[in-house]
Order: C-alpha cells, then sequence, then structure tokens
C-alpha cells in the first residue's frame, strides 16, 4: 500500500482538495484498496482547543462542481511521526516545503515534493484563500493528481 499524504498551510483548502481529487481518481480506476491517502497542515491556525475546522465550504464547492465526493473531515496538524507512516508528503507551495521539513526535521529518504513537480510544469499551487480562485487551485490540484498518479502507476 501507498501513502501519500497532501500538506498545505491550514488543511482546509488546497490539501483536502488534492486528497479528495486523489481519492476520486484512485476509485475510479479500481485502485482505491492500494493507496491511503490523507491531508494535514503545517500550521495550527485551523485547529481550535483540539478540534480542527472543516474542508473550507468554497473548496468544498469546487469539488462538488466537479463531482469530486468531500467527505467530512478535521483539520489536523503534521507531526514528525508522519515522516515515517507516510511514503510520499507532498506540499502545495515552496513555504509549505519549508514548514514541513521544519517540523520534519529533515528528509533522508526524498518523501518530501511539491505536487506540481510531479507534471512538466512546477511551480505552486496557488492558495485561493488569499485570490479566492479555487478554480485555479483545483486545475493545478487535478493536474498534479493525476501526474502523480500516472507516476505512482508506472512504478
Amino acid at each position: 500500500m501507498t501513502k501519500i499524504l497532501f500538506v498545505c498551510h491550514g488543511n482546509i483548502c488546497r490539501s483536502p482538495m488534492a486528497e479528495f481529487v486523489l481519492k476520486d481518481l484512485v476509485q475510479k480506476a479500481g485502485r482505491a484498496g492500494e493507496y491511503e491517502i490523507a491531508s494535514c497542515a503545517t500550521s495550527r491556525e485551523e485547529i481550535w482547543n483540539g478540534v480542527g475546522n472543516p474542508v473550507y465550504p468554497p473548496a468544498r464547492a469546487e469539488l462538488a462542481r466537479h463531482g469530486v465526493p468531500c467527505g467530512d473531515r478535521q483539520a489536523v496538524q503534521l507531526q514528525r511521526s508522519d515522516y515515517d507512516r507516510y511514503d510520499l508528503l507532498i506540499g502545495m507551495d515552496e513555504a509549505n516545503i519549508r514548514n514541513m521539513l521544519r517540523i520534519l526535521g529533515s528528509d533522508p529518504d526524498h518523501k518530501v515534493h511539491k505536487l506540481l513537480d510531479y507534471t512538466g510544469r512546477g511551480g505552486d499551487v496557488a492558495d485561493p484563500w488569499y485570490s479566492d480562485r479555487f478554480d485555479i487551485a483545483y486545475r493545478d490540484i487535478e493536474e498534479g493528481c493525476r501526474a502523480l498518479l500516472a507516476r505512482l502507476e508506472s512504478r
């Protein structure tokens, strides 16, 4: 089983979108049993008294527009122990990668990557929290997830 953890700043927009997009892709490919897919945050900004906020409504709505089911989930923060639990830890932008490495301590097994590095163009998935462009974030996330899955399936 391949275990994948998507990471963004707050775990209410980009990383849960990536989690549900990839879950949908592997489900449609009949390979859901081969993957464990989750998401988390580098910050605690969306976690109050130990309880995380749900997926941000505009992110949930964008997933729905594309027919991607979005389950109930709450924001959680990345833990150092996640490095041993997951095969890949995938951030959305360069700031996420810096914060992931700070929390994880290091990346000796080269498990930490940016999502769009799996595409031919690379770059960052822009944070729709600031731009309100959930359509653009979805486009980038879907492209990255498709490229990631193609890479995993080709091994």
